[in-house]
């Protein structure tokens, strides 16, 4: 009889994970083809006048979008811990990215610039928020000594469902504005105009599209925190609760490091994820073929890293993983800054320009290639252990 109880408890409870692990799924796709492979190199090249304009451009976005996130994030944590339930947040932040997702479709070449960063950021920010009261479920969901295996397990799924996007978007949406065929040669599909960029704007509301058929079984099956105090009463005692944590926390100084060192490497993570395909773009020439086939060739490598950290994390904990990802991340880095269309490392290793035009042909494109895999093994575990 007991057994007969239980299993059904066991099943909702794996429902529950499941649904929470599907978050990441359904999100990933805006920061693979919108912020880094696909929208993100297309509004730096086409949208402004010239690529170190638009360099210029979506770096100031970008970061506006990240100042608005590190202000508001622990007001917003200390309110929903008074609150309880988290999905109403989640459900306001997924409206909000929805509908700002959807306007980028309207990003044509010489667009407003104001308007379309402000749609960009905004759906930038809640899209972290997002992601910031999804995190804080996964401790009442599973164990504390499986957090960082579920949580690099759910980084990997979602880098999966970000490369099935990609792919889709490179095989079958965006098109050479030279011939007018995808890198499979089929005409785009919904007549998509690669004159007009068409084939870059549609990653907004693809995303914006995937992100709420995905998202649902987090909604219909993962367990929430019971509802707490009303909004205007969360938000006068979980402001008072924030401002005591903030004079505690001074004498706490483990935490104190720890917080400080992890809002500058994710600061840097998001850089990289933000410039990285529009700087390589803006270098190499790349079209949206081999921005995309970069992307998932990042993909793959980023998948695999996040099932091994998923052992390793539970082998050598989440501390010693975010490291190693860090000191391969730095380096990867440097590799990046250090190569140019003719050298890498600084100049110390030259190059010819020979193969340029083909696919990937130079020796520098073949470092950045070597460099990209490095940010691919590190970024998914720095990400996923670090909220571990």
């Amino acid at each position: 009889m007991t057994e007969q109880v239980m299993a059904p408890r066991r099943h909702a409870a794996r429902r529950g994970v499941w649904g929470w692990i599907f978050f990441d799924w359904a999100a990933q796709p805006f920061f693979t083809v919108v912020t880094t492979f696909i929208f993100g190199p297309y509004f730096i090249s086409h949208v402004v006048a010239t690529p170190e304009e638009g360099q210029m451009a979506w770096g100031y976005g970008f970061a506006v979008a990240g100042l608005l996130i590190a202000i508001l994030s622990p007001i917003l944590g200390s309110v929903a811990d008074k609150t309880g339930a988290r999905k109403p947040w989640i459900g306001f932040f997924a409206v909000l990215k929805i509908i700002c997702l959807s306007l980028l479709w309207f990003a044509v070449p010489g667009a407003n610039l104001f308007w379309v960063l402000c749609a960009f950021a905004i759906a930038m920010v809640a899209a972290e928020f997002s992601i910031v009261f999804n995190d804080s479920m996964m401790p009442r969901l599973v164990a504390r000594e499986d957090i960082g295996r579920v949580s690099n397990i759910a980084w990997g799924l979602g880098y999966l469902g970000g490369m099935i996007v990609l792919i889709f978007v490179v095989f079958c949406l965006a098109a050479s504005p030279e011939t007018g065929r995808t890198i499979i040669g089929m005409k785009p599909l919904f007549g998509l105009d690669p004159q007009l960029g068409e084939g870059a704007r549609i990653t907004g509301p693809l995303a914006a599209l995937w992100y709420f058929i995905f998202i649902l079984p987090m909604f219909f099956f993962t367990p929430d925190a019971a509802k707490g105090e009303p909004l205007r009463t969360a938000l006068r005692s979980g402001l008072s609760e924030l401002k005591a944590t903030l004079a505690e926390v001074r004498h706490r100084s483990g935490i104190v490091r720890f917080l400080a060192a992890r809002m500058i490497y994710q600061d840097g993570v998001n850089a990289l994820l933000a410039l990285g395909g529009g700087y390589a773009a803006a270098m190499f020439h790349w079209t949206i073929t081999e921005i995309g086939l970069f992307g998932m060739i990042l993909n793959v490598m980023a998948i695999i890293s996040c099932l091994i950290a998923s052992r390793l994390d539970m082998r050598f904990g989440s501390k010693k993983v975010v490291i190693g990802a860090l000191v391969l991340l730095f380096f990867a880095s440097l590799g990046i800054i250090s190569t140019a269309r003719d050298y890498t490392l600084f100049g110390l290793l030259p190059f010819t320009l020979e193969g340029e035009g083909k696919l990937f042909g130079t020796a520098a494109e073949h470092s950045y290639l070597i460099y990209g895999l490095m940010i691919g093994a590190a970024f998914g575990p720095v990400q996923a252990s670090s909220r571990s």
